[in-house]
């Protein structure tokens, strides 16, 4: 039996190579049927689509193509934002969200199953890891928002589960795909990639990615007793070896990074903490999101009064940073920040004893 090609784990260029290795023929109509298939969402019909001589041929390579996706299992709106799962071949789900924004809607998705990064005010986090998510599965979320969703996504954001830069070689390649020009065509200043501040990830990124990708940074504390507090990645990698990072990836003149920096009562909101934050920033070309945190299904903690927001915002502008509110949206679904995870699906997989082995 011939194995098939997975259309969504490949560009063009390899899609068309694949189908040659099989057929020593096709390259052509290999890459037509590609780029139709992730300009419009479907296989052409293919009697007013090629010649009829080709009809044969192009058959020969859909057979060989494996254009099958998960299951879209709930879909979840308040106002204009959408939350969607998932499911696939093994009962284990990824959490999307479409958020309506002013440039365009943005599109969260995920790179993987849970996360084991175990940020305290985060959903996912307490999940736990239960699998990295396959190129397939990556792109299957972007595909579903353009094509059966019907959403004309603009920007992509690996900020829903997971940690990409723990899976770096799948959601690469996933990149790789969505920036096709001849498929999902998505520019990578389009793109940005979330991180807890896996270190070494980073370098990679500074050596393999794009100069145009953009990169945002979850730093949500500012000084390494309360990111140990908060964030147990501070523990491996500490806020002086993140900033060396970061440092070096802003060194390229098209490099800049989003601070992503969640806002908890009476934890890392004094005035104390916002000046600490200025001073750690200090020679870096960043953005700062401040981020109301959001509740969780078991909250240890609140979110900040809206004046402490203000003051904190107001104060980091002063001192010359960049800096906006991230307002929240889809926080009754489930869908805002921190708050993707169903702590339920570690439990059901161990009872059927499909827990998968990492």
């Amino acid at each position: 039996m011939i194995s098939t090609i997975c259309i969504f784990c490949h560009t063009q260029k390899s899609y068309k190579e694949a189908i040659f290795s099989k057929l020593g023929k096709g390259k052509q109509h290999a890459a037509m049927l590609y780029t139709h298939w992730f300009k419009q969402g479907e296989i052409p019909p293919l009697e007013k689509w090629v010649e009829k001589q080709a009809i044969a041929l192009v058959e020969e390579i859909i057979t060989l193509t494996d254009f099958s996706l998960p299951e879209l299992c709930l879909q979840k709106e308040e106002g204009r934002t959408t939350k969607f799962l998932l499911r696939f071949f093994d009962g284990l789900e990824s959490e999307s969200v479409l958020i309506p924004m002013e440039s365009g809607t943005t599109l969260c998705i995920s790179s993987q199953v849970g996360c084991q990064m175990g940020c305290a005010f985060c959903e996912t986090g307490r999940m736990g890891l239960l699998r990295h998510l396959n190129c397939l599965e990556i792109v299957a979320q972007v595909f579903y928002a353009r094509f059966k969703l019907k959403s004309s996504v603009r920007n992509i954001v690996f900020m829903g589960m997971g940690e990409p830069l723990d899976n770096f070689d799948q959601v690469m390649q996933a990149i790789h795909v969505l920036m096709d020009p001849s498929g999902l065509g998505f520019g990578p200043s389009r793109i940005t990639v979330s991180t807890s501040g896996v270190v070494d990830g980073i370098y990679q990124l500074i050596n393999e990615a794009d100069p145009a990708l953009n990169l945002a940074i979850s730093i949500n504390a500012s000084n390494d007793t309360i990111r140990n507090r908060l964030m147990a990645i501070n523990k491996k990698w500490n806020m002086q070896q993140l900033k060396a990072a970061m440092s070096t990836y802003c060194s390229h003149p098209r490099r800049a990074i989003f601070i992503e920096y969640v806002l908890i009562k009476g934890i890392n909101d004094s005035l104390e903490c916002a000046e600490e934050l200025v001073e750690y920033l200090q020679g870096l070309r960043v953005k700062v999101n401040l981020i109301p945190y959001n509740p969780q299904s078991r909250d240890r903690f609140s979110p900040s009064e809206n004046q402490t927001i203000e003051a904190f915002l107001t104060h980091l502008r002063k001192r010359g940073l960049t800096a906006l509110i991230r307002h929240t949206k889809g926080q009754k679904i489930m869908a805002a920040c921190g708050q993707l995870g169903n702590l339920k699906l570690r439990q059901q997989m161990r009872e059927k004893g499909s827990l998968p082995l990492l």
